[in-house]
């Protein structure tokens, strides 16, 4: 199993089909999980593709439309259920913190989820994670919407034969520093991962989008239904393309299709978005993070 992976969880829009469940998708990463937008049907898509609750750290909430909140009942409770003993982190707008209360209590449930709360106001927030940072900026949706951008720090990477050399084993690798921990060792770029649903193209998009491994990001519409999309607040095939190109993307991930489309029409998406080796998302796909940049 990939240390790193997306586990999709769901893929639909709006509406749900019989091949395309409510948003969810599972960002694997070093032993700890980040749930993006559990939808309506979280819980049993996490049982279909093996996932558990003593999993997720992290809970990322963009906005609270349906589709992207309603399984939030289903995963607090499962939380307390399973007695997950670790702090699970949820991230959502403070403009909807009325429906993030209503879902957490939406019944009675055994048990208490461990929850730390961030409710994300204005022009957005940097969070600290184990090993990453988790940054929350707005986008141009019909509420108060927010994308995700996690962030690994550049770190070096170790050169066996250089330490050899000059005898340096154990803990003493640790110690280097200086001219020496640059002969010993040669940058290693922390890997980035961005998660943009529901919103029209702006400044923002780009902004979490920038030299990202992977680009998770909706892509409603055909451009047939390019002046919907506008109204809607939504993104086409072809402008999640153009924003991986312009970013400098490794991985693109297309998601969040409208229920008006059929499987015939799969593969006029990766068509219009016109980007190499792009993923066409489905229910259950597991996508592993591209190979580290080599610097």
């Amino acid at each position: 199993m990939s240390r790193r992976e997306l586990v999709v969880l769901g893929t639909a829009g709006a509406v749900p089909t019989r091949r395309r469940n409510h948003n969810g998708y599972l960002l694997r990463w070093d032993g700890q999980a980040v749930l993006f937008d559990p939808g309506e049907g979280t819980q049993r898509q996490m049982s279909h593709a093996g996932a558990s609750a003593t999993e997720l750290h992290w809970v990322c909430v963009t906005h609270f439309h349906g589709d992207h909140s309603l399984g939030v009942p289903g995963i607090v409770q499962r939380l307390g259920r399973d007695g997950v003993p670790h702090d699970v982190h949820a991230v959502f707008p403070a403009d909807g913190a009325e429906y993030w209360e209503r879902l957490k209590f939406a019944t009675s449930y055994y048990g208490s989820a461990p929850l730390v709360e961030h409710p994300i106001i204005g022009d957005g927030e940097t969070l600290q994670g184990n090993g990453f940072t988790l940054t929350a900026l707005p986008l141009d949706h019909s509420i108060a919407t927010y994308g995700y951008r996690l962030v690994e720090p550049d770190g070096r990477t170790f050169l066996p034969e250089k330490l050899r050399a000059h005898g340096i084993s154990g803990a003493a690798v640790r110690e280097l520093s200086g001219p020496l921990l640059e002969e010993c060792s040669v940058p290693r770029p922390g890997q980035k991962v961005a998660f943009v649903m529901d919103t029209r193209l702006c400044d923002n998009v780009f902004a979490l989008a920038e030299g990202v491994d992977m680009l998770i990001i909706e892509s409603t519409f055909l451009d047939s239904e390019e002046e919907q999309a506008r109204e809607r607040g939504h993104l086409t095939a072809r402008q999640a393309g153009e924003v991986a190109r312009a970013c400098g993307v490794r991985t693109l991930v297309l998601t969040h299709f409208s229920e008006r489309y059929t499987e015939n029409d799969d593969p006029l998406f990766l068509e219009q978005a016109g980007f190499p080796g792009a993923v066409l998302a489905h229910d259950l796909d597991r996508i592993p993070l591209p190979a580290r940049r080599a610097n």
